[in-house]
Formats: structure tokens, sequence, C-alpha cells
């Protein structure tokens, strides 16, 4: 059999790859905590609620807060969804199963943010989109902030 050297640097680099060992496993684990679905599924709840009262505030209309409340709801719910479904097959026995519910949990997570956002003129009177828009975007990006705040995460040198 022939081996076939690396073509590039880059490739050679890579075949120093080392797994790790148990014990390296665990002190992985101890600096990088995970953190619930749930705390970013409620604190993306609280930001659509301030997010809503400052939407209100801001234009002194209603109708843009409740708005920006929808526009929240958009992500919070099939957030709520996902998270549950994903949870609930977490000791699912076969990675593939596991990834293959991930993948359809996360196309239903799509699904339902486009049909309550295709809902959305029917259900809120006086639709404001530039505040719809406003809560959906500023909501979904708590992920990030959950992702920066977590406890326990070292920052690297």
């Amino acid at each position: 059999m022939k081996t076939i050297a690396p073509e590039t640097e880059t490739e050679a680099e890579d075949s120093d790859f080392k797994p790790l060992t148990a014990q390296e496993a665990e002190q992985w684990r101890r600096r990088n905590p995970s953190i619930s679905p749930w705390r970013v599924v409620v604190g993306q709840a609280l930001v659509g609620v301030v997010v809503a009262l400052v939407a209100w505030l801001w234009t002194r209309d209603v109708r843009a807060g409740w708005s920006a409340a929808y526009g929240s709801l958009a992500v919070v719910i099939p957030a709520a969804l996902f998270a549950f479904g994903v949870l609930r097959q977490k000791s699912a026995s076969r990675p593939g199963l596991a990834m293959l519910g991930f993948f359809g949990w996360e196309v239903a997570k799509i699904v339902l943010t486009i049909a309550l956002l295709a809902a959305a003129p029917r259900l809120v009177s006086g639709l404001n989109w530039l505040a719809l828009v406003a809560g959906l975007v500023i909501t979904m990006k708590t992920y990030w902030v959950a992702l920066l705040v977590r406890p326990g995460v070292r920052k690297t040198d």
C-alpha cells in the first residue's frame, strides 16, 4: 500500500491530532460548562419583554409594543419546542438517530417560526413590521449573549 504525503502544511499539522484522555476531557468540561437550553429560552423571553416595552415607550404606540412582543414570541415558542424535543431524546443510544432527531427538531423550529411570521398580519392588529423584526432579531441574538456570559468560561490567551 502506498502512503500519500500531505499536500499542504495544514494537512501535515492535522496528522498530529491526539484524542483527549478521560482526565483531560473532564478538565475541559469543568472549564467549559454546558448551559441549559431552558435558561436560554427564559433569557430570550425576558429580552422579548424588554424589547416590547422599549418599542412601546419609544414610539408611544401600543401596537409597536405588541408587534415587537409577537416578533419575540416567533423566536421563543419555536426555541422552547426545540429545547423540549432535543432534551427528550438526549439519551438516544445511537448517535445517528440523535443527529437525525436534532435535525428534525431544527426543521420543526424553522417551520413554526415561518408559520408564526406568516400569521402575524392576521393576529396582530395594526402590525408594525419594523417593531416585529426588531423583536425577532434582538431576541434571536440572545443566543450569543448566553454563550458569552455563561459561568465558568475562561478566555483563552
